[in-house]
């Protein structure tokens, strides 16, 4: 089976997720263009095992005008000729173009999905639309359990729908871990690491709450004796970096709350591998792939119970907990608790690694094997409607 799978622009979590899926598929990944402003990855080797199709490689794809971006995926379709087409979201110019000129080709589509009811405000007309975009697309492809049930509200039958959407690579940050841990002297000097940290790693952004994480951390540091305290390494950059930075000024916390900035994935295991446990404090986060990160790399994990990955991939009390993360009184005393349970860390990092071997790139095969499939046995609409439908949300 031919399956053609649009993402906006590869990064390592795509080679590594069609990577796997060209084990049990022949697939070509197409990238829509070569640039984004929202992350600055290195570019990407080819994949082992996928074909690959970038349409605009030294473009910007919001640059790209609407008619040539339509334009350039139909031809691609049309030397592809896939059996099925995955699509990534439904709300994008390029994810409402690839499924407009699937719709008119007559290509089933998977819907590849990382959405719940509880990330974003939803209103009752967009809701609507939403329901008529996606019902256009013959199967879907999730995260998890979240994510599973807000497709069925858009009206997706539960039989066409399949998780494994989020994974990484387990294997890189397990093994590059490992590979620091046993060099931990060396690798520590290297990286400027403190002796003993909690790791978190988001963009400086409103949503990643790394003010309320701060705040947290004062609290835990004032509830805790010196000498049992950890330090805080924060990775990530973004707009809010100087404000992030007048906060850890005015919690005088500069002394123990380090900001790296961005790092590049194979600098990730180290980082992770030398990390006492990982926090992640999002208000909202339709998934959380760093949390997978982490757990691959051995650690116990305590996650925002509003990140999408939570429900599926911590377990209470065995490999983490949850909080509320407007509540940093709940947050400080998890810090707290996870710090005490040192003796512990062992047994829920490898609880951490079992859970999330579930969730790697096997499982985006696997899920994306199973909603080519259903896919292939759907009809699929082409109507004037909803072909103008489409077209009209691309141009607003």
């Amino acid at each position: 089976m031919n399956v053609a799978v649009f993402f906006h622009r590869f990064g390592p979590y795509h080679r590594s997720r069609l990577d796997g899926a060209g084990e049990v598929l022949n697939v070509t990944g197409i990238e829509i263009s070569g640039h984004t402003s929202e992350y600055d990855w290195d570019e990407v080797a080819e994949g082992a095992s996928f074909n690959r199709i970038c349409l605009f490689p030294d473009r910007y794809s919001e640059d790209v005008p609407t008619t040539e971006l339509t334009a350039g995926i139909r031809s691609t379709l049309s030397n592809v000729s896939p059996d099925v087409v995955a699509v990534h979201g439904w709300s994008t110019r390029s994810a409402l173009a690839a499924t407009r000129e699937c719709s008119r080709a007559g290509i089933p589509t998977i819907v590849m999905s990382e959405s719940t009811a509880h990330d974003a405000d939803r209103s009752w007309i967009r809701e609507q639309v939403k329901r008529r975009v996606v019902g256009l697309h013959q199967s879907g492809l999730v995260g998890g359990t979240p994510h599973t049930e807000y497709l069925q509200q858009l009206g997706v039958p539960r039989r066409r729908i399949f998780k494994g959407y989020d994974a990484v690579d387990n294997n890189h940050f397990a093994t590059g871990a490992e590979a620091a841990r046993k060099d931990e002297e060396n690798v520590r000097t290297e990286y400027g690491l403190p002796a003993q940290y909690m790791l978190a790693s988001a963009r400086f952004r409103p949503k990643k709450n790394l003010s309320g994480l701060l705040r947290a951390y004062a609290a835990y540091r004032e509830r805790s004796s010196r000498d049992e305290v950890l330090e805080l390494v924060v990775l990530g950059d973004g707009p809010l970096r100087e404000k992030i930075e007048a906060i850890r000024t005015e919690l005088e916390l500069e002394g123990c709350v380090h900001f790296p900035g961005f790092k590049q994935y194979d600098d990730l295991p180290a980082y992770y591998g030398l990390a006492e446990f990982f926090v992640h404090a999002s208000t909202t986060e339709q998934w959380g792939l760093v949390v997978n990160e982490a757990m691959a790399a051995g650690l116990p994990v305590l996650v925002s119970d509003r990140c999408g990955c939570a429900q599926d991939l911590v377990k209470e009390g065995e490999n983490g907990w949850t909080f509320d993360p407007n509540d940093a009184n709940e947050l400080s005393e998890l810090l707290a608790r996870m710090t005490r349970a040192s003796q512990e860390e062992r047994t829920m990092g490898r609880k951490s690694q079992r859970i999330i071997d579930r969730w790697g790139p096997d499982a985006f095969a696997q899920g994306l094997k199973k909603a080519a499939e259903t896919a292939l046995g759907e009809s699929v609409a082409d109507s004037c409607f909803d072909s103008l439908l489409l077209r009209g949300l691309m141009h607003r």
